[in-house]
């Protein structure tokens, strides 16, 4: 279709025009998306191998105390007058060394040991040991394997920050010699620690938040996907049983031409990604609308109804999902049945099989995310729609622009621009709302019989993958791949969109 057409359309009608460009440009964003991963990747092993060869370069070229802090850290800058930082960068190696001695290198000995032997992870189980001058059973204490994949995976960390340390004292020791060759004096500790509070604040208050980031979710995201190469459930739970690498193994359970569980997956993936779509755009319409009626010019007690709203926010999520989830439940007879369900029966003659029938129960879910989401969307909207210029409104009427048309033109371009990467955000986080789907229905409705590898059918992946940890069979192994593919998906999806939405492309304006 030529772009004149285009401006003849409707509202509707572009909408579905630019929808129909976005799906055919999705296999070309898909593919360029990944092959950037790989230049990316591409341009970290060229930057790899560049530090190597400046590494041997500077320290042919460096003289007497710049080599010798390639043995000893700090060794160049106490010899050009930093004395105090090069004690720092010699304590920082002293540490590091005694660390891996007396902590570290066992560790990751026995990591490496079990990963390339494709064996257990460790050395020893707990058993019973017989003492001959005692006459007695000891129990001996075997290796504890969550630990040793926990430690290796800290110690690989020590290493990589040791290393990125280390290659700075040597780049600015030559800087260094650099400096005392054209007669500049080097910066002293005390003003470098000055600019830490000054010019390099920005250091100093994002080293907490970065400490965290490692600590609280790289840490637990490498761990989990560790444990997806091996056979760790219920069977290996440490310390009393060693757990042993497996390979791939895992995710050929999911992926394999045998696997029982490729339908599963794809099942519950399916509707994770519907109830994603529904739950996202149902809330941000419905809290835009709401927000447009209360803004209306006429309308009487916009505070009181801000207020309301603002109320229902502050009843906690867990209250409400429980209260409602015992209103919607369909009992034996329709007198055992919660009293929203009653009322559906007594006015409108629907029976709601809640808990019972997967189709009415989605719905309902879907239905009672939008009553609990729409205020939190109408409060941001609000914020956003008191900001619109009104000589843009003024402009259209003057135009003769009607209420659709002002709405399509002006009012949702501006919302977008605004909160596309709210959006993206909303859409990941119902990828992961485990809260409404747990709460109000468990996941189900779903025959235990029916449903053996404990995914019913309002579960999420992400549901799914806590009642594989929390189970009986606690399988650890099948939920850490899942939580890989929901991350996948959840990353691949975000960058692809955020980085195509006008939020990025245009963030200095406004169009």
């Amino acid at each position: 279709m030529d772009k004149p057409n285009y401006f003849l359309m409707n509202p509707f009608e572009k909408f579905f025009y630019k929808t129909g460009k976005a799906i055919k440009r999705f296999p070309g964003a898909f593919v360029h998306f990944f092959v950037a991963i790989g230049l990316g990747i591409g341009r970290f092993f060229k930057g790899i191998a560049g530090g190597i060869k400046n590494y041997f370069v500077n320290f042919a070229k460096g003289n007497a105390a710049t080599k010798g802090s390639y043995v000893v850290m700090g060794l160049g800058h106490a010899v050009r007058g930093q004395v105090a930082k090069g004690l720092v960068y010699l304590l920082i190696e002293i540490s590091f060394v005694l660390y891996m001695v007396m902590f570290g290198a066992p560790y990751l000995g026995k990591f490496f040991y079990g990963f390339f032997s494709k064996g257990t992870v460790g050395i020893t189980e707990t058993h019973d040991f017989w003492n001959d001058d005692l006459g007695i059973y000891e129990k001996v204490v075997g290796d504890n394997s969550f630990k040793i994949i926990l430690y290796g995976i800290l110690t690989i960390f020590m290493i990589i920050f040791f290393l990125a340390i280390y290659l700075r004292s040597l780049k600015e020791s030559r800087e260094l010699e650099e400096m005392a060759k054209d007669g500049k004096r080097a910066v002293t500790f005390r003003k470098e620690a000055a600019q830490l509070m000054d010019t390099k604040f920005h250091i100093t208050l994002l080293s907490l938040p970065m400490l965290g980031l490692f600590v609280f979710t790289v840490v637990p995201l490498v761990t989990m996907i560790i444990i997806a190469f091996t056979n760790y459930d219920a069977s290996t739970e440490v310390p009393q049983h060693l757990f042993r690498w497996v390979g791939f193994e895992n995710f050929g359970a999911i992926f394999g031409e045998n696997s029982t569980l490729n339908g599963t997956f794809l099942r519950v993936l399916g509707w994770t990604l519907i109830w994603a779509f529904f739950a996202t755009f149902s809330n941000y319409f419905g809290g835009m609308i709401v927000a447009l009626l209360i803004n209306k010019k006429g309308i009487k007690f916009k505070k009181l109804f801000r207020t309301v709203f603002v109320m229902t926010i502050a009843v906690p999520q867990f209250v409400s999902l429980m209260i409602v989830s015992k209103m919607l439940t369909a009992g034996d007879s329709m007198e055992m049945s919660g009293i929203l369900t009653q009322l559906l029966y007594k006015i409108f003659g629907f029976q709601l099989k809640f808990g019972i029938n997967i189709t009415h129960t989605r719905i309902a879910i879907i239905l009672v995310n939008m009553w609990i989401g729409i205020p939190y969307s109408m409060l941001i909207c609000s914020g956003i729609l008191m900001n619109i210029p009104a000589d843009l409104y003024e402009s259209a009427r003057i135009d003769g622009a009607g209420p659709v048309k002002t709405f399509m033109k002006i009012t949702l371009p501006y919302m977008l621009f605004v909160t596309g990467p709210y959006l993206i955000t909303t859409f990941i986080g119902n990828i992961n709302n485990f809260n409404v789907i747990y709460l109000l229905s468990g996941g189900g409705p779903g025959d235990l019989l029916k449903y053996s590898d404990g995914a019913k059918g309002t579960d999420l992946l992400i549901t799914w993958l806590y009642k594989l940890s929390l189970g009986t069979d606690r399988n650890y192994k099948l939920a850490s791949v899942i939580g890989i593919l929901v991350f996948i998906i959840s990353a691949t999806f975000s960058l692809m969109v955020y980085n195509r939405s006008s939020a990025v492309k245009k963030e200095d304006q406004f169009q």
